[in-house]
């Protein structure tokens, strides 16, 4: 072979590429990084295995030379590699155009040695333009951003053995890892439970009512022109953050109702105010991640796995990147794409420039868009993407093509109403709606045709005209602690600080998940009590490293030698000895893990409890409840915050030993009721003389149950299950039911179907079960009032304080009562309360959903405004 060598990171790439590069350049893939830092001093050459810093492969006294080996699983590619390498007569490095990309280029110039001349070659999308521009125009290798990808990756290794060690030693195995980015992930999410903790509920109530002509809603904002409190209106012990409110409480809620009842209302106001809602940027890395997690429910690893077969495969451009810049060829394409589908109407008169909200935007040149100089739809694609990848790049695109569109217009109505109970209290109602006057950027989105149909009009008010009360309902609410982070909030976060790169955001998530420090419930991440405990200690005795400035300070210093403006030797040495960075002291990590005596190890594991000499622990074989010689495990799955007084004292009340129930009839096995890490169970007990192999059938409790009073008769029956019901007639297949992690389910070969109730188990019939697998699966958890994902701010309109919330067909806002769900365009974490507050208004006037009340008369409806025309491409 003779020609050129073209070395790529992915063998989908390879191909790829090699399909347009054609003949004379072989292309073959590293298969990403070839070689990294020795994992342990052994892997070092016999000479270096027995030095003090052996175990971190980089040697501290000689300028802190890393020392790398290849991965034993790449030996026979590096093999493959140099054989090609032979009969070449140039060598291309085409890897990724980032730091890393840069960095595994360097690694295989050192690892090959090759004798013929090599060029970098780099591109941002794999189109056959864009290669063959790149072949053309091959540039150095940017030793810059080798050496800014190096220190990145020695400053991790000089932070995380040193520090997991010492986590090791004080804690547990349990505590598995300590790094530079993780360990402030983590802290977050611990920072976040702790607010949870310390926070007390505060109920408040206020009334609603459905009006005529209309119907339409309103909701009392006002007694005697005092305003009503609202769930913003509260601090985060229960009280009253200001005395010019009125808390109502459900007596006075009920007592106002009735004083109102027959009572005519006056307009006393009608406010129209136009607005505009405005595009978002093109997509960068973290915003992708954001918008698929709102959209799409997938995880981050989901979503750049997704991401990366798209690029790979050339249908958008480089997925890790910080710039929301469109390049002059791609505002080309997106600009004549929308006066093409949409109109000129919908084309903003110059291309809209989106600064970049990274000040060192630098891991790739350009946003996230689809690949070329003429963007394919998503009905173009729709015979070569299916599944993930179609739905990922419909995002893509859309988002793309609206990020170059002119701003929707609104209109937004405003009206109040008052009426004088019969004590003589002056009571003001208020209602809003929102209806499109121009959809703009709005058309491009998925959604269009349901924000369209959510719109909610106002009847024809007037000042001083009378309108009749068709329903008054008094309203009861409790404050709600602070939403947990879910992965997309928690990288918002992140971004927010300054902490981390659009390379890494993905692998932070799954490794706080994969350590086991933080645990998804639905999508809110739950610190462990183990990270309780290593957050503890390092606040406590390594305080810079979790320290949210210090951490983002790190990243800026990483980046200014990534561009030259500062060199590495000097960084590295304040790190690991101590001195002066970036304005800042640092005592270096060498100094901060050599004097351990001082960690009060079983201190760091304690914690108190609120309201009970009971303490949380957590030991080498999970977390704890104790009280001198009293201890109970605390239930695997058990959030942090549900660790009240209460529950530590149920703990402590069950038997802490095995309780014999007596004898199984069958077996003549005994049965035990026990307490583990997973909860309260039964058990047989084996005979000593079992073999090895054998294993004790075991059951877990219903929550109705107690390990202190179940009886033999009900263990034998939790023993007995999975219990067949029946076979399903119409193909013979068996039909079970049994208890799971989630709650009591009935199964026929993969289909499954939830009960309501555990006591269903024993009661449920074939008949019932048939009936329930004809019906659509629903998801799990439905019906189950989560946690908010953040609280937006009180609606001008109303006074109330309106949250974002998950539910089951995605995001949506709610001011307690009425519930509205985002659209494409609104991020969950970013979504104004102007917004907010115009969406709630929309869902409010289309008024309220049916309700199940005994002997309640039909209510009128009236028929839905004619929706408007809006232009939607047929391909689309």
């Amino acid at each position: 072979m003779s020609g050129t060598l073209v070395i790529v990171e992915s063998p989908a790439k390879a191909k790829k590429i090699a399909g347009y590069l054609g003949n004379g350049y072989t292309v073959l893939a590293s298969v990403g990084h070839v070689r990294d830092l020795a994992a342990r001093a052994s892997d070092l050459p016999a000479e270096d295995r027995k030095k003090p810093w052996a175990k971190l492969a980089v040697n501290v006294d000689d300028a802190y030379q890393p020392h790398y080996v290849v991965h034993e699983s790449k030996k026979q590619t590096i093999k493959e590699l140099k054989a090609a390498l032979k009969d070449a007569d140039a060598l291309l490095l085409a890897t990724d155009e980032d730091r890393e990309g840069e960095a595994i280029s360097w690694h295989l110039l050192e690892v090959l040695k090759p004798k013929v001349p090599v060029k970098r070659m780099v591109f941002n999308e794999i189109t056959p333009e864009a290669i063959r521009d790149a072949v053309s125009n091959p540039r150095e290798l940017d030793m810059r951003l080798v050496e800014a990808q190096e220190t990145r990756r020695v400053v991790d290794r000089l932070y995380g053995y040193p520090v997991s060690e010492v986590l090791w030693k004080k804690i547990g195995r349990e505590a598995k890892s300590a790094g530079r980015v993780q360990s402030v992930a983590v802290r977050l999410v611990v920072d976040k439970e702790r607010e949870r903790i310390a926070f007390t509920a505060s109920g408040y109530w206020d009334v609603e009512g459905d009006f005529l002509p209309g119907p339409f809603a309103a909701t009392l904002t006002a007694v005697d022109g005092t305003a009503i409190a609202s769930g913003s209106d509260f601090d985060s012990e229960g009280s009253l953050k200001r005395a010019d409110v009125l808390r109502l409480d459900e007596a006075a809620a009920r007592s106002l109702v009735d004083g109102l009842a027959s009572k005519s209302f006056t307009v006393r106001s009608v406010v129209q105010r136009p607005g505009q809602r405005k595009p978002k940027a093109p997509f960068m890395t973290s915003t992708l991640q954001q918008e698929a997690s709102g959209r799409l429910r997938w995880g981050a690893q989901r979503t750049m796995r997704v991401a990366q077969s798209l690029y790979e495969n050339g249908f958008i451009t480089y997925m890790r990147t910080d710039s929301v810049q469109l390049s002059s060829q791609a505002l080309d394409a997106a600009r004549s794409q929308i006066s093409e589908l949409y109109g000129s109407d919908y084309l903003e008169s110059s291309p809209r420039v989106w600064p970049n909200k990274s000040k060192n935007a630098q891991e790739a040149h350009e946003a996230i868009r689809p690949a070329g100089d003429h963007f394919k739809t998503p009905g173009e694609l729709a015979g070569e993407l299916v599944g993930d990848e179609f739905a990922l790049y419909d995002l893509i695109w859309r988002r793309t093509l609206a990020s170059q569109m002119t701003n929707a217009k609104v209109a937004t109505t405003t009206v109040k109403l008052g009426a004088a109970a019969s004590d003589g209290r002056d009571a003001e109602f208020t209602a809003t709606g929102t209806v499109i006057t121009f959809p703009g950027f709005l058309a491009a989105l998925k959604d269009i045709t349901e924000e369209d149909s959510d719109e909610r009009e106002l009847p024809g008010l007037v000042e001083g005209q009378t309108v009749t009360a068709q329903e008054l309902r008094p309203a009861g609410h409790t404050t709600k602690p602070p939403a947990r982070y879910t992965e997309a909030s928690l990288v918002a976060k992140l971004e927010e600080l300054g902490i981390g790169r659009p390379s890494t955001y993905a692998s932070i998530m799954s490794t706080i998940l994969d350590r086991g420090y933080v645990w998804k419930k639905g999508s809110a991440l739950v610190p462990s009590f183990t990270a309780f405990a290593v957050i503890r200690l390092l606040e406590e005795h390594f305080s810079e490293l979790v320290d949210y400035q210090f951490t983002a300070n790190m990243e800026d210093v990483l980046d200014l030698i990534a561009s030259g403006e500062i060199d590495r030797l000097p960084q590295l040495d304040a790190f690991w000895n101590g001195g002066h960075s970036l304005n800042a002291d640092f005592r270096g990590i060498k100094h901060l893990t050599e004097d351990l005596g001082a960690i009060d190890a079983r201190g760091i594991a304690t914690m108190a409890i609120h309201g009970t000499d009971a303490v949380l622990r957590v030991g080498r074989y999970g977390a704890y409840v104790e009280r001198g010689e009293e201890r109970a495990n605390i239930p695997i799955g058990t959030a942090p915050d549900e660790l009240t007084a209460q529950l530590a004292e149920e703990l402590l009340l069950e038997p802490s030993g095995d309780r014999e129930l007596g004898s199984d009839p069958d077996t003549g096995l005994m049965i035990v009721s026990k307490s583990g890490r997973y909860g309260p169970y039964v058990s047989e007990v084996l005979p000593e003389d079992a073999p090895k192999s054998a294993k004790p059938r075991t059951a877990s409790l219903f929550a109705s149950m107690k390990p202190s009073t179940v009886t033999l008769e009900e263990a034998l029956r939790l023993l007995s299950l999975p219990r067949v019901i029946g076979v399903d007639p119409a193909d013979g297949e068996e039909i079970t039911v049994q208890n799971g992690r989630y709650g009591p389910y009935i199964t026929k070969g993969k289909d499954s179907r939830s009960l309501e109730s555990e006591e269903q188990i024993f009661e449920v019939t074939l008949d019932q079960a048939l009936a329930l697998l004809a019906q659509p699966k629903q998801r799990r958890g439905r019906g189950q009032a989560a946690a908010p994902l953040r609280e937006v701010g009180v609606d001008p309109s109303t006074g109330k304080t309106i949250v974002v919330r998950e539910g089951r067909f995605g995001a949506y806002v709610t001011d307690g009562e009425i519930n509205a769900s985002l659209r494409v365009v609104d991020d969950p974490m970013t979504v104004s309360v102007e917004r907010a507050s115009d969406l709630i208004a929309e869902r409010r006037a289309k008024g309220p959903a049916p309700r199940k009340v005994a002997k309640r008369a039909p209510r009128k409806t009236t028929k839905a405004p004619k929706k408007k025309s809006i232009p939607v491409p047929a391909n689309l």
